[in-house]
């Protein structure tokens, strides 16, 4: 072996968010900061005979490089053998099914998920563990340490790696397979729904648009829709994976996709339309008209439905939403007679619940949807999913949500996003709102009465793993909801998000424009927390 020991000084800004560590890509390049976090990795969970490591990602700008020095630190770590997408490129879902079902030890994921990509832009390490899931809050705190007191890295020189050809080669004495990146995943996603179904809806003349935004799902989409499902060719646009996005920016939101948005507008617009992220975790449906499904509704749906899709024949055993997400899905849970569990936001919460069989579905209000099929939210599984259900239920998109509202009712909701505030300020004004909520209630603001007031903790049922100051919640009469919460996912300073949320009975004015019913909400969001006196906004730097 030709392993060399670099010496390096500790980084103190590396501690792990909600999905892993994202930076600026000119932070990662700096030396010995990437290489520093990975031995941290390393040295956290070192890993055991014969282990197994898996490695891949979105192909963002710096993405090869780092992939490479994720396969030679991984040699000199002691790892067996590594498995890497070829051309470094896998999706979040498709490495947690590899981690599942090769049993390798985990997976390094090299993706800022839906943050823009480019030399300007973020780049981002998330490790997921032996279930295939996000690390535990645990261990990426055990990584946190490491990092703050690491010496030095170790890094195997010995071998020559090529990305693009499949096939074994050795680094040191670790086995390095160049894997394609598409089938395993694909194959899953085929064996979960009734392909035959979707072929005679897209050959009656259903037309669709995928936009894989120049991500990580182009190259999966492709097999899946074009080829496997027969959709013609062209249908799934920005396919190619591009080091910047292209330019644009990998997020599953209508502002950010405009050439699927206008192929779902006019007279000749697509019948259904949908886009995934960066890393191909998160989702985005779209109905003619530009109608785009709430990330709430879309959980309830599946979850009322799952029983007409063959991989979730039998029902679901429970769901999962994080505290921001809408209650869509409680009220659909209730009437299945099935657990509804509230986590924090973070993808790791579902793990365990999953693990132990406790639910089938979950979801996000940040356009992420997943089910115990792998260990992570899964863009194209949601799709499929809501094409199987159009072509099973033979309604449109706008059609098979109002029915929903009708039968439930509907959630009017809208996320506020505070950007780039200073971290230090951030955080004091949520320590003043934590000591706050003990006296909120019975507050009046604006014509809404705050009926309970919480700063979540979780406990998980399961692991019994721990979670405070997760955001502040206010419960409203008339029935509605304001949730704070600093973001996780940010590569510099910090972000609040402000959720609010209105329930519109089954039997109320469902359909339409609903946002200003929300105006009221967010105008008393903004007096209760004093956002423009302690953070200097006047408005929401976004609004999703």
């Amino acid at each position: 072996m030709a392993v060399i020991v670099n010496s390096v000084q500790p980084f103190d800004d590396q501690r792990p968010g909600t999905s892993g560590l994202r930076k600026s890509t000119r932070r990662f390049m700096e030396p010995g900061y990437l290489e520093a976090f990975l031995q941290a990795i390393f040295e956290a969970d070192p890993p055991g005979d014969d282990a197994s490591l898996i490695v891949g990602g979105d192909g963002r700008f710096f993405g090869r490089e780092a992939a490479e020095t994720v396969i030679r630190m991984a040699a000199a770590a002691g790892y067996g053998r590594v498995r890497v997408g070829r051309g470094a490129l896998l999706s979040t879902p498709a490495a947690s099914h590899l981690v599942r079902t090769t049993g390798a030890q985990g997976a390094i994921i090299l993706s800022a998920s839906h943050n823009p990509g480019g030399p300007d832009g973020d780049f981002g390490v998330k490790y997921n563990t032996r279930s295939g899931g996000p690390a535990p809050e645990s261990l990426t705190e055990e990584i946190f340490a490491r990092s703050r007191g690491i010496s030095a890295w170790r890094i195997e020189t010995q071998g020559t790696l090529d990305l693009d050809r499949p096939g074994e080669t050795r680094i040191g004495q670790t086995v390095v397979e160049v894997i394609d990146p598409v089938v395993a995943h694909a194959d899953l996603l085929e064996s979960l729904f009734d392909f035959d179904a979707i072929r005679a809806l897209l050959a009656g003349g259903f037309r669709m648009r995928f936009d894989a935004m120049h991500a990580v799902t182009g190259p999966y989409a492709v097999d899946l829709f074009e080829r496997r499902l027969g959709a013609p060719p062209g249908t799934v646009i920005n396919a190619v994976p591009r080091p910047d996005f292209g330019g644009g920016h990998p997020d599953p939101h209508p502002d950010h996709a405009p050439e699927l948005m206008a192929a779902m507008s006019g007279p000749d617009s697509c019948d259904f339309g949908a886009a995934s992220d960066g890393d191909g975790d998160r989702n985005m449906i779209v109905g003619p008209d530009g109608f785009v499904v709430s990330p709430g509704d879309s959980l309830a749906i599946l979850t009322a439905l799952a029983d007409r899709v063959p991989g979730y024949a039998t029902g679901v055993r429970g769901v999962a939403r994080s505290l921001p997400t809408s209650r869509a899905a409680d009220r659909v849970a209730a009437a299945l007679g099935v657990p509804c569990h509230v986590t924090p936001t973070g993808w790791k919460w579902f793990t365990s619940l999953m693990d132990d069989g406790r639910i089938t579905l979950c979801g996000e209000e940040s356009f992420g949807t997943g089910s115990d099929h792998v260990r992570e939210k899964d863009g194209l599984w949601a799709v499929l999913f809501w094409l199987n259900l159009l072509a099973v239920e033979g309604v449109g998109v706008r059609e098979l949500v109002t029915r929903h509202w009708r039968q439930y009712g509907r959630d009017a909701f809208r996320r506020e996003d505070y950007e780039a505030l200073d971290s230090a300020v951030a955080a004091t004004f949520m320590a003043d709102l934590q000591a706050r909520v003990a006296s909120a209630v019975g507050t009046d603001l604006g014509g809404f009465q705050v009926k309970a007031a919480r700063d979540f903790a979780y406990v998980d049922p399961v692991d019994g793993a721990r979670a405070q100051g997760q955001g502040i919640e206010l419960t409203l009469s008339p029935d509605a909801r304001i949730t704070y919460r600093l973001s996780g996912t940010g590569s510099s300073g910090a972000t609040l998000r402000v959720y609010l949320e209105r329930f519109i009975a089954p039997d109320g004015e469902v359909e339409g424009d609903l946002l200003p019913l929300l105006e009221p909400l967010s105008a008393a969001s903004r007096t209760f927390a004093e956002v423009e006196a302690r953070l200097g906004r006047t408005a929401p730097s976004v609004v999703t």
